[in-house]
This record gives C-alpha cells, sequence and structure tokens, in this order.
C-alpha cells in the first residue's frame, strides 16, 4: 500500500507565491510518474504539471511561465513552485503519482488534497 501526503497550501495574496511538497511512502519499488492536479467545486480535475521518472515536464497553459514541477527521487517528494498567483488558481491541489509497488504493478495513487486560495 501507497500513501500521498500533501503540505504547503494556505491563503496568499495576489501575485505572492507557495510551494507544494508531496511524499509518498509504502513498499514502493518504482515511481514512473508525479503530477499536481485540481479542482475547483463544480468543475472537473485539471492537470496542472506532471513530471516522469526521465526528467521531463508537462504543463497546463494556464501554468506555464508561472509554476516549477521538480522532485527528489532520494527522498521521493515531488514539489511544486507556485509564482504570480490569481484568484483564478483558487482551488484543491491534488497529488498523484504511478508507482510500482513490491506486489502489484503500476497503479495510480492521489493525496487527500491541499487546499491553495488567492485572496483578491
Amino acid at each position: 500500500q501507497v500513501q500521498l501526503v500533501e503540505s504547503g497550501g494556505g491563503l496568499v495574496q495576489p501575485g505572492g507565491s507557495l510551494r507544494l511538497s508531496c511524499v509518498a511512502s509504502g513498499s514502493i519499488y518504482r515511481i514512473h510518474t508525479m503530477g499536481w492536479y485540481r479542482q475547483t467545486p463544480g468543475k472537473q480535475r485539471e492537470l496542472v504539471a506532471t513530471i516522469a521518472s526521465g526528467g521531463s515536464t508537462n504543463y497546463a497553459d494556464s501554468a506555464k511561465g508561472r509554476f516549477t514541477i521538480s522532485s527528489d527521487s532520494a527522498k521521493k517528494t515531488v514539489y511544486l513552485q507556485m509564482n504570480s498567483l490569481n484568484p483564478e488558481d483558487t482551488a484543491v491541489y491534488y497529488c498523484r503519482d504511478v508507482i510500482t509497488t513490491v506486489s502489484l504493478g503500476a497503479l495510480e495513487y492521489w493525496g487527500q488534497g491541499t487546499q491553495v486560495t488567492v485572496s483578491s
């Protein structure tokens, strides 16, 4: 079994910055991809950014130029540096990892989410 624990959310002013962290734990054999998604009430969950084990990254258009995704394989942690935040970034942010465990093949795992609120 695998657990993802997110941290770093909170309340910030427009133009401010936050850094989100997500740590994976459990009987992990290999982490294939790590990513961040976000969701607001009544809306479908959408991709923000992903990073693969080889280092390649992918960003939503709304995140390009403002957000940076990175990872630390030794710590099994993925980060999302969020700069120039605006009220449209307000959402619950979820961590998603695709992981192979010691007993199962590759599966996706989700964190419980962390609230990001950008005040106006």
